[in-house]
C-alpha cells in the first residue's frame, strides 16, 4: 500500500507499527483457525518487510549519527522476531504453541516500537536531530516497501534472514 502523501522516514516506519499493532488486536480477537492462520500471515509479511526497509535503509542512514548501541540492539531484536516469524510461517495455527509464539512476537515487537519510537531519547527523536533526510530517506523506503509489497503478493518473500544469530541457533 503506497501512501497518498509522502510520509519522511520516521513517519512511515511508525504508521508500519500501528499497522501491525492492529494486526495483533485482530489476531487475539480471532476465532478459527483460518482468520487465525491469514492473520498471522499478514503480520509476518508485514514484519518482513518492515525489518526489512530499517536494515537495508533506516540503520545504515543513521549509523554513526545516532548512538550505534541502539542500532545494533534493534538488529538483535529483529533477529528474534525473525526466528519467531519463520516458525510461524511454517506452522499450522492447530500446532503446539502457535497462538503463543505470536504472542511472544507481538510482545517483542511492542518492546521494539517503544525502543524506537516511544521511550525517552528514542531512536526516531535521535533521528531527526541528525543531518539525514529523512524525507528523501522515507521515498526510499516507501519505494523498497512497494517492491518488496509486490514480491510477496506475486511469488512471496523467503524466510526472513537473520544477521546476528548463527545458523545452528536459529
Amino acid at each position: 500500500m503506497v501512501a497518498d502523501k509522502r510520509l519522511d522516514a520516521t513517519q512511515l516506519l511508525t504508521r508500519d507499527h500501528r499497522e501491525v499493532e492492529d494486526l495483533f488486536e485482530k489476531f487475539e480477537k480471532a476465532s478459527g483457525d483460518g482468520a487465525k492462520e491469514k492473520i498471522a500471515r499478514q503480520i509476518c509479511t508485514e514484519l518482513k518487510i518492515h525489518t526489512m526497509i530499517e536494515e537495508e535503509l533506516f540503520y545504515p542512514a543513521l549509523r554513526g549519527k545516532i548512538d550505534d548501541d541502539d542500532l545494533d540492539e534493534a538488529i538483535v531484536e529483529h533477529d528474534g522476531a525473525k526466528v519467531l516469524i519463520n516458525d510461524i510461517e511454517a506452522a499450522e495455527p492447530s500446532d503446539d504453541f502457535y497462538d503463543a509464539k505470536v504472542k511472544v512476537l507481538q510482545e517483542e515487537i511492542e518492546h521494539h516500537v517503544k525502543e524506537e519510537e516511544k521511550q525517552r531519547d528514542n531512536m526516531f527523536s535521535q533521528a531527526r536531530k541528525t543531518d539525514v533526510d529523512l524525507d528523501a530517506l522515507g521515498e526510499r523506503m516507501a519505494a523498497r516497501k512497494a517492491e518488496l509489497q509486490r514480491i510477496a503478493e506475486t511469488e512471496g518473500l523467503p524466510p526472513a534472514k537473520t544477521a546476528t544469530l548463527t545458523e545452528d541457533a536459529a
